[in-house]
């Protein structure tokens, strides 16, 4: 069980990494193209571009292992205070696989346009400019799946065990 608490606190810390790199990239790009538009009357071709397509999905999709790890998408609360300590064990483990298979649906879903757009080369023109965006279709289901994940060893790692 240690081993899988060490590998999991590893993806959460890549993902906090992953995630501030987007929001520092994001903010160098859009004030450099800022800057430049105003001072030079040059702007960054295609920036809307690039940070509707790669920046926001990251920041969208890249996080939800790390929002499921403090318990933060899918809790059942209505009947938590009718139940006793054992039975709440279940039921937040019942949760889990029901989260679990659907975040591995999503990633299959996900995954499978992902590689339908890889396929055919998706891109969108900006400026006179040809922007690839199916490497931006990958970022989804790596979202999803590293959701699957922490919710899967949510599955065999509660938060708190019950009381027998």
């Amino acid at each position: 069980m240690r081993m899988l608490s060490r590998v999991q606190n590893g993806l959460l810390a890549l993902l906090a990494l992953i995630g501030a790199l987007a929001i520092l990239t994001l903010m160098i790009h859009v004030v450099t193209d800022v800057v430049l538009r105003n001072t030079v009357n040059t702007p960054i071709p295609a920036t809307y571009e690039i940070v509707t397509n790669y920046y926001m999905v990251a920041l969208a999709f890249i996080p939800l292992a790390w929002v499921e790890r403090g318990g933060g998408m899918v809790q059942v609360e209505v009947i938590d205070p009718f139940l006793n300590d054992h039975t709440r064990h279940w039921s937040d483990r019942l949760v889990a696989l029901i989260s679990t298979v659907i975040y591995a649906g999503l990633t299959w879903v996900t995954f499978l346009t992902a590689m339908k757009n890889f396929k055919t080369g998706t891109f969108v023109m900006a400026q006179n400019v040809s922007l690839p965006t199916w490497p931006a279709y990958y970022l989804p289901p790596l979202g999803f799946a590293l959701a699957t994940l922490i919710v899967a060893l949510r599955i065999i790692q509660p938060k708190a065990e019950p009381k027998s």
